[in-house]
């Protein structure tokens, strides 16, 4: 009786000290995988500013200001010339419905070259070649011929002694054709004014006729009126628009330089086919 007593004692001690061994791995490992956690915490954390540091001031943004009535100051507007361009621009917008719906013309050319369109009705005709032009405005009336590529690559002019003949740049659409048709002729020769002496008086609205080989007139009208210097010639605005019939009237202007350029500038009339007879 006693020596069984003896025996569940030992039993239940040595069981106590495998409780107590075990309970304290436990504990190690709870606490190492703690200091662990918080390390990894302490390195993934977003650093944050000293509590004891000042607080930095915000931006302040810059307004001008200007002193006003009474030496009080205020915030500066846009400013005079601002304000007049805008106002001029709302002008020319005004002015440009009243011409839309009145059929009146109010604006002068020159002042808003480029910013009407041009007629939105249009015929397409059949290649055929042109053999005469007509500007009733200038006075010209004057038969046509054909005209190629020049030496450098340029339009060709007609011969010298063809001053009063304009040229068609048969490389290109005939007149009434789809894309820019281009007459190409003098403004003058060492005896007088040549048969494009006047183009530059042209505007808006004057008419062009091309009479064409088939019998056919192609009725042109003036869009706009440009002087481009030789050197620097839109060559894409001049001869790459093929959005509609065209017309491209070209001759020389500017200051005479002489030698192989002559004059320094292009004068270039831009027109688009409104109707054929």
């Amino acid at each position: 009786m006693v020596r069984s007593r003896r025996r569940s004692g030992r039993v239940r001690g040595r069981a106590g000290h495998r409780l107590l061994r075990a309970s304290g791995r436990l504990l190690a490992a709870t606490a190492a995988r703690a200091r662990r956690v918080a390390g990894e915490a302490v390195s993934a954390s977003v650093p944050m500013p000293d509590p004891a540091a000042r607080p930095v001031p915000p931006r302040r943004r810059h307004v001008r200001v200007r002193p006003g009535r009474g030496g009080r100051f205020v915030r500066s507007g846009p400013g005079l010339p601002v304000l007049a361009i805008g106002v001029l621009m709302l002008l020319i917008v005004t002015m440009l419905g009243v011409e839309r719906v009145t059929g009146l013309r109010v604006l002068p050319d020159r002042f808003i070259a480029g910013l009407r369109p041009p007629p939105t009705q249009f015929p397409v005709l059949p290649a055929s070649q042109p053999v005469g032009i007509e500007i009733d405005e200038i006075d010209v009336a004057a038969p046509v011929h054909e005209v190629g590529i020049a030496a450098d690559g340029s339009v060709a002019a007609p011969d010298a002694t063809r001053a009063q003949e304009a040229g068609w740049y048969d490389q290109g659409p005939t007149p009434g054709q789809y894309g820019p048709a281009i007459i190409v002729g003098h403004v003058d020769t060492n005896t007088g004014p040549a048969v494009f002496h006047e183009l530059p008086q042209l505007r808006r609205g004057d008419r062009v006729e091309v009479s064409r080989s088939d019998g056919s007139v192609a009725v042109f009208e003036v869009d706009r009126v440009a002087r481009f210097d030789k050197e620097r010639l839109p060559v894409d605005e001049v001869y790459g628009d093929f959005s509609r019939p065209q017309l491209r009237l070209i001759t020389c202007g500017g200051a005479w330089v002489g030698g192989e350029t002559g004059y320094a500038d292009n004068v270039v009339v831009f027109a688009s086919l409104v109707r054929a007879r």
